[in-house]
């Protein structure tokens, strides 16, 4: 069968792409995207996940880059399709996700003409991609140059995406028609050869001066905070292949030192049987707010990961003046909006915690690690009692959902209450916990999409803490629940709007504040729960809940917990107070 040029274009990305290790798909319907769409239903070792909303695909194939630390892929067709990729695409550069974005485009003869469902897509995404190619038009009887260009180009692509600092790339493929081959494309066999183009990249490791400099300084201040915040340790060196790798790393460094770890429930080092070895503390959130606790004030600061989800936490560290505040960070990127840090390394997080563990003197008693533990077991403690006799809110609730998690469970944490609420009350357990948050743009977009996306990847069940207004921001994104299958409770906290915009200044204007920030809806999820066939429960009451999380089911379901937003509020005013907060 004689192919059209289109065609081969496409075989020849796409079996390039599957050679260097791309494994998944998220296809949207178009037709100048043809040739493409039919290359990857062809390939054997592609998965191809169809979505009708692009937003959604594009979030859902970010999901499952955030659980793999490898690039999945979405493709479009051409027009306003691909714009509605770039939600996903400014996550997928904020987070450091590996995101390969394949869009159809109109042939140059086509551009800038009024053809129909034609815009400008090169270099659509600007700044928010790491690499964008107008790929090359295909035509008729390409040499030897011309093919091994393309796979080149995928190799280079999928390199780029899942680098030392990963994010998305975009490739643009104008295609002219007709964009069918002439019969039936014919299925292939995946080839079990390696890549025409192989892209590796080593350890970036840290010097022995480097090494030596940090040693001094921790032998030389015996009050130290280790900071763990978002993904620390993930995607970079010994993070791509075991998160629990950088997490055994930083806790065999804090028993040697005596340094306690502030740990983001996002960090991946607040749940695991590491917890046991150290202190590791998630109460901060609480009791750092206004003055603080009285310890003495650190003298160093060792942070790893993105800047902390906890707004008490940052302000703390934005009070303190220690002698050393230093940021390790394998990708290099920044990301401390204080601008505090005296000392940025890049290097891979976890060796350099295992050796600087290993050359640090050992502190056998230290009676600041002592006092911060107190302070975080006293915490825990009183949190526990003003939970089981006060009314329920939805941080109870909360509460109650983390408690509830089997080991090795996977959670995704809506924005924008519900992440905060997961990190003020997840308390560090022995069990794993792997929490996933889309905390670059910290966008309510596709937040659902994204927790398919794990689901879809890990093959087990994920929960998802979601608000009802995220929720509702991605109704679209259900769809891929029921068509797959896939194992997800989705958790919503419903307070009729905005809840988290009760905690800003503006609360205190209304009007407008009720109309136009809380934006009240009214609206229960029962219905959208029934059109993709999910299951549904509704609770508004403690042992209700419990009930319902105490249910097992195989299916997606959805389980909304319906909440007064002012009560929230309130009741979690009131527990911080209790707790000591004096601002």
């Amino acid at each position: 069968m004689q192919l059209n040029p289109a065609t081969v274009w496409a075989e020849t990305v796409v079996d390039e792409l599957a050679r260097g290790g791309l494994r998944a798909v998220c296809v949207a319907p178009g037709s100048r995207s043809t040739p493409l769409t039919l290359a990857f239903a062809a390939h054997p070792g592609i998965r191809v996940y169809r979505h009708l909303d692009e937003r959604s695909a594009g979030f859902f194939a970010l999901g499952m880059a955030l659980l793999t630390q490898r690039p999945a892929a979405v493709l479009s067709t051409s027009g306003t399709a691909t714009a509605n990729f770039l939600p996903a695409v400014v996550e997928a550069k904020m987070s450091q996700a590996p995101l390969l974005v394949l869009t159809a485009d109109r042939p140059p003869e086509l551009r800038h003409s009024g053809a129909n469902q034609t815009i400008d897509q090169v270099k659509l995404y600007g700044d928010q991609v790491l690499w964008a190619v107008d790929v090359a038009l295909p035509e008729p009887d390409a040499g030897p140059v011309a093919l091994r260009n393309l796979r080149t180009l995928a190799a280079r692509a999928l390199g780029t995406a899942g680098g030392l600092v990963k994010g998305p790339v975009h490739l643009n493929f104008p295609f002219r028609k007709p964009f069918e081959p002439e019969g039936a494309p014919q299925p292939k066999t995946q080839n079990s050869r390696e890549p025409f183009t192989q892209i590796e990249r080593g350890v970036m490791v840290a010097t022995e001066a480097q090494l030596a400099r940090l040693a001094a300084l921790i032998d030389a201040h015996s009050r130290g905070l280790i900071v763990c915040g978002p993904r620390a340790g993930v995607g970079h060196g010994l993070g791509d292949l075991s998160p629990g790798e950088f997490s055994r790393a930083v806790a065999a460094l804090s028993r040697r030192t005596g340094y306690p770890i502030l740990a983001d429930a996002l960090s991946g080092v607040r749940f695991g049987p590491w917890v046991a070895e150290t202190v590791v503390c998630g109460g901060y959130e609480t009791y750092l707010r206004g003055k603080g606790p009285d310890w003495e004030p650190p003298q160093v600061v060792l942070r790893f990961g993105a800047a902390p989800t906890s707004k008490w936490l940052n302000a703390y560290l934005d009070r303190q003046t220690p002698a050393h505040f230093v940021h390790v960070r394998a990708s290099g990127v920044w990301a401390d909006d204080s601008h505090r840090t005296r000392y940025f390394l890049q290097a891979d997080e976890g060796r350099l915690c295992r050796e600087l563990a290993e050359r640090v003197a050992r502190r056998e008693e230290s009676a600041w690690a002592a006092r911060v533990a107190q302070t975080e077991a006293r915490f825990w403690q009183r949190l526990a009692r003003l939970m089981d006799g006060g009314p329920f809110f939805d941080g109870q609730a909360v509460a109650d959902m983390l408690a509830r998690l089997p080991d090795g469970a996977l959670l995704f944490a809506g924005n924008s209450l519900p992440v905060r609420h997961v990190d003020q009350y997840a308390r560090p357990r022995r069990e794993r916990l792997q929490v996933f948050a889309n905390r670059g743009a910290s966008g309510i977009d596709g937040n659902t999409s994204t927790a398919l996306g794990i689901a879809a990847a890990s093959g087990q069940r994920v929960t998802l803490l979601s608000g009802d207004v995220t929720f509702y921001h991605d109704l679209n994104g259900l769809l891929a629940a029921r068509e797959e299958q896939l194992p997800l409770t989705a958790v919503v906290l419903n307070n009729d709007g905005g809840g988290i915009f009760r905690r800003l200044p503006v609360a205190r204007f209304d009007p407008p504040f009720t109309e136009l920030f809380l934006t009240p809806h009214g609206l229960d999820f029962s219905a959208a729960a029934e059109m993709y066939g999910l299951d549904y429960v509704r609770v508004s009451e403690r042992e209700a809940l419990l009930a319902a999380l105490s249910e097992e089911g195989s299916g997606p379901r959805v389980l909304e917990v319906v909440t007064d937003g002012a009560r929230d509020y309130e009741r979690q005013r009131e527990i911080a107070k209790i707790m000591g907060d004096t601002d």
